[in-house]
């Protein structure tokens, strides 16, 4: 059976500008593959996908899961 990794969304919420977030690849060796920045107030939605199994993010920012939210200052 396929695993289905379309199903994760996570909403980042930047809280200060200049947040950066990188999506890092799935595989053998992981890579970075994909980066944005955001500004103050700005929202990103990213969702993990077969080429995409985490994501890093640099700066003052909120994150939202189905699991809760979280700051990346706590």
């Amino acid at each position: 059976m396929a695993e289905n990794h379309n199903s994760e969304y996570v909403v980042v919420k930047a809280l200060e500008n200049g947040v950066t977030i990188i999506g890092l690849t799935r595989g053998r060796d992981t890579k970075f593959h994909h980066s944005e920045k955001l500004d103050k107030g700005e929202i990103m939605i990213a969702q993990f996908t077969e080429h995409t199994s985490a994501i890093k993010i640099r700066g003052r920012a909120e994150v939202m899961t189905r699991h809760g939210s979280m700051k990346t200052d706590d």
